[in-house]
């Protein structure tokens, strides 16, 4: 067999993106596996910190979908399947910390902090202010909210992810969004108002 038909060899110049990289991750190819977990570090990290509202929760967030993706390796089907079933431990692992934490106070988003996501509007204060009303809805309505704007899921993915039927997971949404323009607007009237 020459090194070109060696498996490999193969495996070596195939690209991070590659089916390959699966199949040697779960091999017990370490590089290969964190190259799995670096490609999908920053989703996973942004649906944390977007529910969670605290960067130290999501880091641990993120280690706990990392284990859990060691762990359940063998039933991953594919990259596709892959980037799904991070997105969906993620949510659930935050909605389970919020329903857990929830006879706390919840911390504002630290000022500056890095998210990995890009972000359509760059307005700092409106960002801002949108971070802490998102951080008001309930944990199940919050994860309809991330997944669809912030991961740009579709309505059917986010049903499948949460658990729920899609006609809640619109529902959700469609209330989430008429309580945050509502209370976005009535912050600058308010501002508006003080202003004058």
């Amino acid at each position: 067999m020459s090194p070109r038909e060696s498996p490999i060899a193969v495996n070596q110049t195939t690209a991070p993106d590659t089916p390959s990289l699966l199949l040697r991750a779960r091999g017990g190819d370490a590089s290969a596996f964190e190259s799995l977990v670096r490609m999908h570090q920053s989703s996973v990290f942004s649906i944390g910190y977007r529910m969670l509202n605290r960067r130290d929760a999501a880091e641990d967030l993120a280690q706990d979908v990392s284990l859990q993706l060691c762990r359940r390796l063998d039933s991953i089907e594919s990259l596709e399947h892959c980037a799904y079933w991070l997105r969906r431990v993620a949510a659930n692992l935050a909605i389970d910390w919020l329903r857990r934490a929830a006879h706390t106070t919840t911390q504002p988003l630290e000022a500056g902090a890095e998210i990995p996501a890009q972000q359509a509007d760059h307005d700092p204060l409106l960002n801002r202010e949108l971070d802490r009303l998102l951080g008001e809805l309930a944990p199940a309505a919050r994860a309809g909210m991330v997944l669809r704007y912030q991961e740009d899921c579709d309505v059917a993915e986010i049903a499948t992810a949460l658990d729920m039927p899609v006609n809640t997971v619109k529902s959700h949404i469609k209330r989430s969004l008429t309580a945050l323009r509502g209370k976005v607007i009535g912050a600058r009237l308010i501002t508006a108002e003080e202003l004058s």
